[in-house]
Parts: C-alpha cells; structure tokens; sequence
C-alpha cells in the first residue's frame, strides 16, 4: 500500500522547515489551530433583558430583537460598532455560527462585509475557519461585495485559512464561487494545497484535487442528460454468454475470493446516481427549487455575482425570461416567460399566522425583486404564499397488533446465552416472586383482620 511519502498528488509531507514552524515559531498555535477564530475577549451577557442594540442582538443571538432594531433604523456608528477585537456584530455572528443572525443582517443597510478586525480577519475568514459552511455560503451569495482574496495580517486567505485547519465542505464552497486556489501568503509564499499538506489535511488536498479533475458542476446545466454513458457497455457485458474457462474462473473468484471493502470507482454507478439526483432535470429538484442561472453553472476559479449584484446590473424582466450569466455578465434567453411575484398577489389567506414565515417577511424585499411566482413556489430559502394546512385524521379501522415471533427450531443456530444475562434474569424473577409472596401475605392479613372484626361485632 502507497504511503504519503510515495503518492505523488499528496506530496513528500510535512518538511523540516515545516516541522520547525510547528515546534518553534511564535504563531505556530494561530496558524495551525482555532486559536485565530477564537476572540481575546467577549462581553458579558446580562440576563433578563431585551438586546437594546444592533451588536447585543447579534451576540445574544436574538433575531427577533434585530428586526425591531432594523425597523426603527439603525445608524453607520451602530452597525459598525466594535468590541476589544475589532469585531462587528457580523463577525461575532459568524464566529458562532448563528445562521439567523446572519440572514437578518443581509439586509442591514452601513454594513461591511469586509471590514478586518485587529488582525485583519474578515467576516468570511472567521466563517471559514470555523467551519460554518451555511454561512459561508450564504455570505457569498446574499452580501454584495463579499472578496475572498483579502488577506490577514500573515497574508491567508478565506481559502488558506479553511484549508489548514481542514473545513473540506467550505474549501469546496470558496472554490466553486471563484476563490484562487494558487494565491500565496505574504510571508512563506505557499498556497492552499502547499498549507493543506503542510498541515497534514490529506483529505483536504484529496477534495480539491478532484476539484480541479471536475471543475465544472455540469448536473446543473440544462444540457445535462441524465444517461450514465457506461450503461449499455456494462449491460452488453453482463449479458453475453461466457465460455467454459470463464464461468470456472468466475466460481473460482466468487468461492475462494474475498470481499474487501474499498472506494467507489469513478464515473461508476454511485458517481452516476449523485449526478442524476443532483441535476437540473432530477424530479427532486424540479420540485424543490428552481435554479437562476442554469446555463453558468459552478465553476472553478469563476467568480459567481451575489443576488443583488445580479438584480442591480440585470432588470427584473431578463431575470425571469432569461438564464445569466455570471462570468460575463450575458443574458441567454432560454427560459420562457413566466408572470412576477408581484403580478400575484401574495396575501392568498386571510390568516395571518399561516403566511410566510418570519424568515420570508424579513426578507420580502428580496423575495418579491428578482424570484418570479413559479421560482418562489419552489424556493427553501425563502418561502412565499401561504402554509399549507394540514389536517391530521385518525384511521377508522384499528392497527393491526404484531405477531408473535415463532420459536426458533433447535437445528438452526441460536445466539449465546451469557452467564451475567441469565444471572440477571434469575434475579429479576426471584425480585418478582418476592413481590409477589409480599402482595399476597398483605392479602391475607387484612382478609384475616376484616374476619376478626367481623366476629367480635
């Protein structure tokens, strides 16, 4: 079996310069661990009370308290409040992980998706390396702007930073919205895949290599067939007639053979079978969403343009009649005309409570701007029109009640009994039994005490 020292796509391994930075340099706990995500210093939290502005909501991780702070209107000194690191109400979001916090800001008017705090961390490089990847990718595509090529202090990227620490899922979330694997550090001059082995994240430097084998997701384009091409060669294979030699050869393999578990091949069945549930034409996704662009799929080293870019360089009309696309900028028109949200209206019930929900009413801007009603029918992030009522109704005819399992014959094999289970079970019995002696005794006794009353009266 091939080691890391002999495979020539993971490398040699980590070097005696790397070895020296693990053991010897300053910063060698920051770069190679969560210590860089991990803040100095946080604020206490006073229990009890409401969160009075926009940072506090953020820390607390109250949403409902950030919607009434951006409906009565916030300042640029309030959005960007910052605490002993540097850190504004984003970053700390996004530190934490508090998914809701960061869909209430998207909208947030004065804020700064690349503001760097004290070390030159941005709210995308915290994101990144703590391995959030839902907020990663929802800062790529819903806060205009967002650069995952700014570097820190040490010159890391979005993308180094994920990589060294080993967030697989985000490494492969940066890449496909067009990070560059190939950008250094100022200070050693190495890139992601150099930081991922240096590291030792062989995973890491596994996914991005079959990044780079397929850096086109084309299950997402509308000239996607799903029709595994080795199918019918397979069949043809399976199917013929086989000589004398090769049907003993074939019962030699299949008695004296053995089963070793190992990867799936590429471009075999369960590759195909991804592919086929993950593309455009999958029943699946037909129903659950509708793509924006379906002819600029995900792309490595394409750098894909967030809604609202696409919504202000776009009018509303090409986004519904037409596919964009996100490279150059192009409009093809591919997909037919369908009516707007806003030609429908959206208050179908009279019942409040059963609208969208809190999500889709924060974010109606968005919503009814760009999503047409098909696409908004279809859409998980932000849901429109009314919940649907669902009335629960008992079965007249009673559940059938289990069979009993039939005894085992003695010829088959049965499983051990062990001598601590049947131990076990000898003194549960005996534990009933007694109780059992107990109840009756007590029986008796009042029955004799009920008979003596009786007599003496």
């Amino acid at each position: 079996m091939a080691t890391a020292s002999e495979d020539p796509h993971l490398g040699s391994g980590p070097d005696e310069d790397g070895m020296s930075l693990l053991e010897s340099e300053s910063d060698s706990d920051s770069i190679l661990s969560d210590d860089s995500v991990l803040p100095q210093h946080m604020p206490e939290i006073a229990n009890g009370r409401a969160a009075s502005t926009l940072y506090q909501a953020c820390a607390r991780n109250e949403p409902v308290s950030l919607r009434k702070i951006l409906e009565r209107g916030v300042t640029k000194e309030e959005v960007m409040e910052l605490d002993i690191n540097g850190w504004n109400g984003l970053m700390v979001a996004c530190f934490k992980g508090f998914v809701d916090i960061v869909y209430g800001l998207h909208n947030c008017p004065f804020i700064d998706t690349n503001h760097q705090d004290n070390e030159g961390n941005t709210a995308l490089m915290i994101a990144s390396q703590a391995g959030h990847v839902n907020t990663v990718m929802f800062l790529l595509n819903y806060y205009p702007g967002t650069d995952p090529e700014i570097k820190d202090c040490r010159g890391f990227t979005a993308l180094i930073k994920a990589a060294m620490t080993g967030r697989n899922d985000v490494v492969a979330a940066l890449v496909m919205a067009g990070a560059d694997i190939h950008a250094v550090d100022t200070t050693r001059g190495k890139c992601a895949r150099d930081w991922a082995l240096k590291t030792g994240r062989y995973e890491t430097l596994y996914r991005l290599r079959r990044l780079n084998m397929r850096p086109k997701a084309e299950q997402f384009c509308e000239s996607y067939v799903p029709e595994w091409p080795e199918l019918k060669a397979r069949v043809a294979k399976a199917t013929a007639e086989k000589s004398a030699t090769g049907k003993i050869t074939q019962q030699l393999k299949n008695t004296f053979g053995f089963r070793l578990p190992r990867d799936p091949q590429d471009n075999g069945c369960l590759d195909h079978m991804v592919r086929m549930t993950t593309s455009v034409h999958s029943p699946l996704i037909s129903t659950g969403c509708h793509p924006l662009c379906p002819t600029s799929p995900p792309e490595v080293g394409k750098r894909r343009q967030a809604v609202q870019e696409l919504v202000k360089n776009h009018p509303e009309k090409e986004l519904e009649e037409s596919s964009v696309c996100h490279s150059n900028g192009s409009v093809s028109h591919i997909i037919p005309t369908i009516y707007s949200a806003e030609s429908i209206s959206t208050t179908c019930c009279a019942d409040t409570e059963r609208r969208g929900s809190i999500l889709s009413l924060a974010s109606a801007k968005v919503a009814t701007t760009f999503i047409s009603r098909s696409m908004a029918r279809k859409n998980s992030v932000f849901p429109s029109g009314c919940i649907p009522k669902i009335n629960v109704s008992r079965p007249s005819e009673a559940t059938p009640k289990k069979e009993k399992k039939k005894k085992k014959e003695r010829g088959f094999l049965e499983p051990p009994k062990w001598k601590y289970k049947e131990m076990k079970d000898e003194k549960k019995k005996e534990k009933k039994k007694a109780e059992k002696e107990k109840t009756e005794t007590e029986k008796k006794e009042k029955r004799k005490e009920k008979h003596n009353k009786k007599a003496k009266n």
